[in-house]
């Protein structure tokens, strides 16, 4: 998921969504392990790769940041563990009203942003990191209006901020 999330950067979410699949395939699955063995007949190949966004540096960053997660299992047992941490193993359910009062990015997401780019990660600002926490289920930033909201207290436990 971070993978997309950085790709998506300076891009509309669609275009990412439409290629989901390709990335799928391009990424070996996204097996960190695969992925960080990377070499750069692999990095030219992928450049070459209609199916992805051809950018360098978003190409580069993807393999970097397995390398990176690679260091993270060694000193945390798991991303899953280390992502975690940052909300006590609890989902986040935010209040927000309306949809103008959720934030690109909050105090958490910085500190999470700081976190992955001591360990190598590229593409992991304070926005992409708040999105990408929103994908994985860290925080609920469905409006309390929504259905969706209530499911999720629900089905994730009361953790609030």
């Amino acid at each position: 998921m971070l993978t997309l999330e950085g790709a998506q950067a300076g891009l509309s979410w669609i275009t990412i969504l439409r290629k989901r699949e390709n990335y799928k395939l391009a990424f070996d699955n996204f097996d960190i392990d695969k992925v960080s063995a990377y070499d750069d007949s692999k990095f030219e190949s992928l450049m070459g790769d209609a199916g992805i966004v051809r950018n360098r540096l978003k190409i580069s960053s993807t393999i970097d940041n397995a390398r990176a997660v690679q260091k993270i299992r060694q000193e945390h047992g798991s991303l899953d563990a280390f992502l975690w941490s940052f909300v006590n193993g609890e989902t986040q359910h935010n209040k927000w009203k309306t949809v103008s009062d959720i934030p690109a990015q909050t105090e958490l997401s910085v500190q999470l942003s700081k976190a992955l780019k001591s360990y190598g990660c590229r593409f992991v600002g304070p926005t992409i990191c708040y999105a990408f926490m929103q994908s994985i289920g860290m925080v609920n930033d469905h409006t309390t209006d929504c259905y969706r909201h209530r499911e999720l207290i629900t089905l994730m436990g009361s953790g609030s901020t």
